[in-house]
């Protein structure tokens, strides 16, 4: 049975960042996952290039998409364009964080950490 990229996400949202209690999914880190029959590949960011999780992140991943989903291999490509701000996090990360409500304004803008000057 192929492997779907649903199953990847969910799995994704097992794997967290030590130093946040949000996933990496929901954190906006993740930028793509690629199935390729039994082979999944996942380009992703880290929230700074200092990040001392940097090793730690990946393969978390690596070992739990390939026990978890059975995939025969696990790429997971670290990339840093473009790169990752607050405004990647998603919806339920933001209410995690207690963030977003402060920046909605009467247009909606929902989530934008940093509105555009009027």
């Amino acid at each position: 049975m192929p492997i779907a990229k649903e199953q990847v996400v969910e799995v994704l949202k097992t794997v967290y960042d030590p130093e946040i209690p949000v996933n990496v999914h929901d954190l906006g880190l993740i930028y793509d996952v690629d199935i390729d029959q039994n082979e999944v590949n996942v380009v992703m960011t880290l929230t700074s290039p200092s990040c001392p999780s940097a090793r730690e992140i990946p393969a978390s991943i690596e070992s739990r998409v390939m026990k978890t989903l059975g995939a025969s291999k696990c790429l997971v490509h670290i990339v840093w364009s473009p790169p990752w701000g607050p405004h990647l996090i998603s919806p339920q990360g933001k209410k995690i964080l207690g963030i977003g409500e402060e920046a909605r304004d009467e247009d909606g803008m929902d989530g934008e950490i940093n509105p555009p000057e009027r």
